[in-house]
């Protein structure tokens, strides 16, 4: 567990990935017509993703009232549905890219949500993931002393732990051959201050806060998620819409 004097050299701003966004888009650069963030918060990967695809549609899912008011200010068409269990809101492979950025880990209906995704993502477009890194060095060295790892503690709004391995798992065994990570990076590290927990980051993402990943659709997408917990008989009420 972190003592409350580390807590002050933490900077926290880079938890959310923001460079690490930047540089995915960058190196994607396309010209990519619809972008979609899943849980936008104030819109800032969205305004990124727009810097380097400046025509590109900006479609947001958020529910947070505030949140919303942003966004329709900022100039970007919001859909509020349930995450858990509606259907994103555009006909399938319509989307050029969809950010998902500390939104995963909050979510339990996670064959549902990959769905969607995977429906509305165009074949060749691109994923781009962010989640808090269950295997931080911080995390490994709380369970050492038998403390809850910060990322997914009961008392919080997180309901799920992941690490790059356990992520392209899920895909790779839901939807195999579906997605192709094309760059990993990992961003802040704890308890270090930002000018030491940039560069360890990036020499040692998998050991870092968070962990980003950008992925790219290989093939169209039928309902493999939906069929995985089926057939693996997953002993969980999991919800798979009106098919199961």
């Amino acid at each position: 567990m972190l003592k409350p004097r580390f807590n002050t050299f933490i900077n926290r701003s880079l938890n959310y990935g923001r460079a690490q966004i930047d540089y995915f888009c960058y190196s994607k650069k396309s010209k990519s017509k619809r972008i979609l963030d899943i849980g936008a918060g104030h819109g800032d990967d969205l305004l990124i993703a727009k810097k380097h695809n400046p025509r590109a549609e900006l479609h947001a899912i958020e529910v947070y009232k505030p949140y919303v008011v942003e966004l329709v200010k900022k100039g970007i068409e919001v859909h509020s549905v349930n995450l858990e269990v509606d259907n994103l809101p555009f006909e399938t492979e319509s989307v050029d890219i969809v950010i998902a950025n500390q939104i995963l880990e909050h979510v339990k209906e996670i064959f549902w949500l990959f769905h969607e995704v995977s429906r509305v993502l165009k074949t060749g477009g691109n994923l781009i993931i962010g989640v808090p890194n269950l295997a931080s060095l911080h995390n490994r060295l709380s369970l050492l002393f038998g403390e809850q790892p910060s990322c997914i503690q009961n008392n919080s709004a997180h309901i799920r732990g992941y690490t790059k391995k356990d992520i392209l798992k899920l895909l790779n065994s839901c939807y195999p051959g579906g997605y192709n990570l094309k760059q990993f990076k990992g961003s802040n590290f704890y308890p270090f201050p930002s000018f030491l927990a940039k560069p360890l980051a990036s020499a040692f993402p998998n050991f870092a806060w968070g962990i980003f990943l950008l992925l790219e659709k290989q093939k169209s997408y039928s309902k493999e998620f939906l069929e995985f917990p089926v057939e693996n008989q997953l002993e969980t009420n999991f919800y798979l819409g009106n098919k199961f």
